[in-house]
């Protein structure tokens, strides 16, 4: 193995080993921890599968995600904000909130994509252009680099629209190496590993984050976007930032792994409790609308109002349940029962889901 080169920060690290690594990426820590995160993975993915209407979960989940990886970067808005906005289709809302949406968006393209073909550059540059909403691709000039607030530089990224590529080819390669690599070690790695190529002039830690939860879908260990790791991330950036120099400066990928591991366990297991919330206050409104009000119960209407924390009138016209005037009755009716909480916006009424939203958002 040829000497690890000195880290410069100011420096464009065009030299950034390839994949897999040289050194030893199942040490006994990072198996143990790798089984643990496996196993609350695999409840999620079995509590998630019981969900009759999927659809209907990941909604609100990748709306908190999107929301959370966009403040991590700085782009910050409200949850009111934000699921007003997803109940508008008019796009009237604020430049940060139609920015989290489009992360969103990015992230449903990805995971329908994930269905036709793999993972590779082209999806990448595709997830990027949606969340920044502009037509960018590969790096092509110097000048990028990442500075802490103050403005002192902490990294420079490998510069040469051949180069990027190239380390971007051997990045597919690994993700797709039949290898017997654990995936979950597989999704730390390549995290890293992009997030170091740092392909575009902008969009990359979230492009990065986005990629994490596709891999696992991709990897078969997830049936559909649950697992988000922006809230751990959030909550414990010192260590991340410090795992990823800690890679780039010393080769230490085992505190790396073993963080990135530790954040699926502890998500996992968040997430699988935050499912089962949501599914058991779903049953304690169907029961309570089924008795209460039976002349307007349906399964159909109870999953249309945890489709989205705000419901309109609109929403349950177009899932074909009532007419306007009628729909409006039913909510008028749950809203009565303190099912949902009327409040008007403008000229628009939305029936909010306090529930859920709180569920959505603890």
């Amino acid at each position: 193995m040829p000497p690890f080169m000195p880290f410069d920060p100011l420096r464009p690290f065009n030299d950034l080993p390839d994949l897999p690594p040289t050194v030893e990426l199942e040490s006994r820590a990072i198996l143990k921890q790798a089984i643990a995160s496996n196993r609350v993975l695999a409840d999620l993915r079995g509590l998630a599968r019981q969900i009759p209407n999927q659809a209907m979960l990941i909604n609100g989940l990748v709306l908190q995600e999107a929301r959370l990886s966009s403040e991590i970067e700085n782009i910050v808005t409200t949850n009111d904000e934000l699921y007003r906005a997803d109940a508008d289709a008019n796009g009237n809302t604020d430049s940060p909130t139609k920015e989290v949406l489009r992360y969103r968006q990015a992230l449903y393209h990805g995971f329908r994509a994930l269905k036709a073909r793999p993972l590779a550059t082209n999806l990448f540059i595709e997830i990027a252009r949606m969340i920044k909403e502009v037509e960018l691709d590969i790096r092509k000039v110097p000048g990028t680099a990442l500075q802490t607030p103050s403005g002192k530089v902490i990294y420079t990224p490998p510069v040469g629209e051949g180069l990027i590529r190239d380390k971007l080819h051997n990045l597919e390669c690994f993700i797709h190496a039949r290898d017997g690599l654990d995936p979950l070690i597989k999704m730390a790695v390549t995290h890293y590993q992009f997030e170091a190529i740092h392909p575009f002039e902008d969009g990359n830690g979230r492009t990065g984050r986005i990629l994490n939860v596709l891999l696992l879908v991709d990897q078969g260990l997830l049936d559909i976007p649950v697992l988000f790791l922006s809230g751990y991330i959030m909550a414990n950036k010192g260590g991340y930032y410090d795992g990823l120099r800690g890679v780039t400066e010393r080769q230490d990928w085992e505190s790396w792994i073993l963080y990135m591991l530790k954040a699926v366990e502890v998500t996992a297991g968040e997430t699988f409790n935050k499912v089962q919330r949501i599914h058991e206050l779903m049953e304690r409104v169907r029961e309570l609308v089924s008795r209460e009000a039976p002349g307007i119960y349906s399964k159909d209407l109870i999953e249309a109002i945890f489709r989205h924390p705000y419901t309109k009138i609109q929403f349950l016209v177009d899932a074909g349940l009532a007419k306007r005037q009628t729909a409006s009755a039913y909510l008028q009716t749950l809203a009565g029962m303190g099912v949902l909480r009327a409040s008007k916006h403008g000229r628009e009424m939305y029936y909010i889901n306090d529930g859920l939203l709180t569920e959505l958002v603890r």
